[in-house]
């Protein structure tokens, strides 16, 4: 067999899951898009290791020992990926990477709380929805207005 149809397979997996990293939202699919490409890295090494063993007959084989590391790297990796991707369902309700990436940035300017555009929150001059002119109120009262 030559080489070229195992390389072309590989190249059209790696393609697919680099297509499925860049363009999925889900963080499962992106996982599995992960291991499509690992495939891929898998099928060349066996294939370049076969046709590299065909020139000597005593090889070690080390194209086939290098894919079952990769494979066993490939599972934890999957296994610690799920593990993170379900913590972060619990946590958050959902697994779509943009929701996430957006809550990991932290609370946009310009909002009602953060004395933005409308002149009210905790560090602007104007009231406050408790009617003070933005003066800091003592560690007791607001220990009393909590209780």
């Amino acid at each position: 067999m030559h080489l070229a149809y195992p390389a072309v397979l590989a190249a059209l997996l790696f393609c697919t899951g680099l297509y499925g990293v860049l363009a999925r939202r889900n963080a499962i699919l992106v996982l599995m898009s992960v291991e499509l490409m690992l495939n891929a890295v898998n099928l060349n090494l066996v294939a370049f290791d076969v046709w590299l063993s065909k020139a000597s007959r005593d090889t070690l084989h080390s194209g086939q020992a290098l894919t079952l590391f990769t494979i066993a790297i490939a599972a934890a990796e999957i296994g610690i990926g799920l593990a993170i991707v379900l913590a972060v369902h619990r946590n958050r309700g959902t697994s779509d990477i943009d929701r996430l990436r957006d809550t990991a940035e932290g609370p946009e300017t310009g909002g009602p709380d953060d004395g933005g555009p409308d002149g009210h929150g905790p560090d602007s001059d104007g009231p406050d929805d408790n009617g003070s002119e933005g003066a800091p109120v003592p560690a007791d009262e607001k220990a009393e207005a909590i209780a």
